[in-house]
């Protein structure tokens, strides 16, 4: 009989990292989470979980792990097991150092600590007898590119009076975040030899007329929408290409635009907004032509501060010296997803999300320890049939 993987957190975040899970949808060829997802299915297991490998798309899989009494106001503990790529890294990717406190390795602050610490924390809560909800471990595939995994999870029809993203807070109790829009906007031109200024009709040019429009807006009316935790709105443009050579006048210029979203605002918002400065411009001058496209997007994530998940986790966090309190995040997470679903989500969980993607990535092992302690008890503590 082999003996059980140890019930600590940082153990546990070791051997994570150290399993190559990077998304292939972002690094061409690269393994995916499957192997990832096999062994911490196993380790639950052990742990005595009911466990269950769900394969969402080839070799990418979801493991999804049930403790406690089946049914009962089950809470929902969130992580992702994608890591992104390695390029460029000045440390070994997976082959975890811990140094001056420090534990270094891809996905170690993004977010395999975060899942370490919430595994062993509902193992731990089980393993008191005291347990009176179901905790359910949703480990996913893919929230780094297109959150396949946490999309087929609610698919299935997962119900829960609450869930708890791990993504990294810096232990701080994070019910907001941003979202964000993506658009295409084609701006039209004439091709015409560089002399014939008489026929062309530069793409490029009319492109930067839309650039100094969308400034404009950024200046005037985003600046001034706000959100107490998350600051402004704000719109980017990453990617700006037209033309095909020097002599030749653009026929068309594309522009990719990033819009981050506060809670409130609507992807049918940012595109009618973006139309309009359109519209204006096509107004003001007949040459000008656009068209827009929207690209995808993802909702913000607002839960009340006063919620009683928010305020469980608070007290949770003062139980253990953690001052838990309340931030918000500018990335989007995957917590989004269960509030468009119903089920109340926040984020919170060991590292900071400032190193995520980074060449240098670590997590302080304290803070793993840590996140384990205060989840485990916010699992022991939080009242039944809270919603």
């Amino acid at each position: 009989m082999t003996t059980p993987f140890p019930l600590d957190p940082v153990a546990l975040t070791e051997a994570l990292v150290a399993i190559d899970s990077r998304n292939p949808s972002l690094v061409p060829g690269a393994p995916a989470e499957r192997a990832c997802a096999a062994f911490l299915a196993s380790v639950l297991e052990e742990w005595g979980f009911s466990t269950q490998l769900v394969d969402v798309e080839p070799n990418r899989s979801n493991v999804v792990a049930r403790i406690g009494p089946t049914g009962v106001s089950p809470l929902v503990l969130n992580g992702h097991l994608d890591v992104v790529g390695t390029d460029g890294m000045t440390h070994e990717p997976f082959t975890p150092l811990t140094r001056d406190g420090n534990l270094y390795a891809r996905g170690a602050t993004d977010m395999k600590a975060g899942i370490a610490a919430m595994c062993v924390a509902a193992a731990r809560a089980a393993a008191r007898g005291t347990l009176q909800r179901e905790v359910i471990i949703a480990a996913v595939c893919d929230e780094e590119f297109a959150s396949i995994g946490t999309k087929a999870l609610l698919a299935d029809g997962l119900t829960a009076v609450g869930a708890i993203i791990t993504e990294p807070t810096r232990l701080a109790v994070v019910p907001a975040h941003k979202g964000f829009a993506w658009l295409e906007v084609l701006v039209h031109g004439r091709a015409a030899h560089g002399s014939r200024y008489d026929v062309g009709i530069d793409a490029n040019r009319m492109a930067a007329r839309f650039l100094t429009a969308l400034d404009a807006f950024e200046q005037q009316v985003l600046a001034a929408r706000s959100h107490p935790l998350l600051g402004r709105a704000s719109v980017h443009a990453p990617l700006v290409q037209g033309g095909t050579g020097w002599s030749t006048y653009a026929d068309q210029s594309l522009v990719r635009l990033e819009r981050r979203t506060l809670p409130g605002e609507t992807t049918a918002q940012v595109a009618a907004e973006i139309q309009t400065i359109i519209d204006v411009l096509a107004a003001q001058d007949a040459q000008f032509r656009a068209t827009c496209t929207m690209g995808g997007g993802q909702p913000p994530l607002d839960l009340e501060v006063g919620h009683p998940l928010v305020l469980a986790l608070r007290d949770a966090c003062r139980t253990h010296g953690v001052a838990g309190n309340v931030d918000g995040l500018f990335c989007w997470t995957d917590a989004a997803l269960f509030a468009a679903a119903g089920i109340p989500a926040l984020c919170f969980g060991p590292g900071d999300i400032a190193r995520a993607h980074s060449a240098t990535e670590w997590v302080e092992v304290a803070q793993i320890t840590q996140a384990a302690d205060i989840l485990e008890s916010l699992l022991l503590t939080f009242p039944l049939g809270t919603t």
